[in-house]
């Protein structure tokens, strides 16, 4: 397949007079994490589905694995070559874990070795124990492991974290991190923002059923080029008023805080007035505006 894995161009979809989503275009390029965030009812499942081949648009052009997942011609082999995680899978509580992903193996025509997926998944320890006795980090794990039995090319990634402990949270971007890196997409959606600066070369926002921004999770909702804060804590015996720069204290610390737009010439002054001076300039940060207050302003109802 030449071209991105995924390419939607002025998608939408409606039930009616009701617009799930309107005028959505995105790609998502081979072998990147690619992550699509919004909140509830923003139409992410919506176009995810429309993706996979599960629903039909309205309108539009979609193209996935360069082929189109409405056409029913090439649906199976669509399918085989995907992978989908889900927020809640059905698995029958009575099979154990082994026996599922075994099952689940022999519907692709090459799937990842069953052993090998029980490790990548962390239940080594667990492949021969009945599903209802997995507790819900677990079962989470093991719904991640029916993703990728099938070896695919792109992996659909629904909140893959929710439920699990921060040590299965790391263990699962880890798999991801070396999913991508052996060449496999990911289309990841969560409402973690740490999730999304640890795993997503890019990102978009879906909000009111269209993309209000899209770019990498550095960039997005121009959070690169915006106000600073640099933060540092006070050198003993300099007031205030004696730094080369105007500047408030930090609530609750002994830290002092400068609000710039101009980074780089006030981080410029500031370590040659600290090294002029013989000054330490200890916790010395820049901080910037959040993953998650650029995408809490752009979904904000009133924005």
């Amino acid at each position: 397949m030449s071209g991105p894995a995924i390419c939607v161009e002025h998608l939408s979809k409606s039930y009616g007079d009701t617009v799930a989503v309107r005028d959505v275009s995105f790609e998502v390029q081979k072998g990147e994490v690619f992550a699509l965030l919004g909140p509830n009812g923003a139409g992410k499942t919506t176009t995810v589905e429309i993706l996979e081949g599960f629903r039909n648009r309205s309108g539009g052009t979609v193209r996935t694995l360069g082929v189109d997942p409405a056409d029913h011609s090439t649906q199976r082999w669509l399918r085989t070559r995907i992978g989908v995680v889900l927020q809640e899978l059905a698995i029958e509580p009575y099979y154990s874990v082994r026996q599922v992903l075994s099952r689940n193996a022999g519907y692709y025509p090459s799937p990842r070795p069953i052993d090998e997926v029980i490790e990548l998944i962390g239940l080594r320890e667990k492949a021969d124990e009945r599903i209802k006795k997995l507790s819900g980090g677990q079962q989470r794990r093991l719904d991640v492991g029916l993703g990728i039995i099938g070896n695919p090319e792109l992996l659909f990634l629904d909140e893959p974290t929710t439920g699990l402990d921060p040590a299965g949270r790391r263990d699962t971007w880890d798999l991801i991190k070396r999913l991508s890196s052996a060449g496999t997409t990911v289309l990841l959606t969560t409402h973690y923002m740490d999730e999304v600066e640890a795993l997503a070369q890019r990102v978009a926002v879906l909000f009111g059923q269209e993309i209000v921004a899209s770019g990498t999770p550095s960039s997005i909702g121009g959070r690169d080029m915006g106000a600073v804060t640099i933060r540092f804590r006070l050198p003993d015996g300099v007031a205030l008023g004696a730094l080369p720069f105007p500047a408030e204290p930090a609530a609750g610390d002994d830290h002092v805080l400068i609000h710039t737009e101009d980074e780089l010439r006030v981080l410029h002054d500031l370590t040659g007035w600290a090294l002029d001076g013989g000054y330490a300039l200890a916790g010395l940060s820049v901080l910037r505006e959040s993953l998650e207050d650029v995408y809490l302003g752009l979904t904000r109802s009133d924005a």
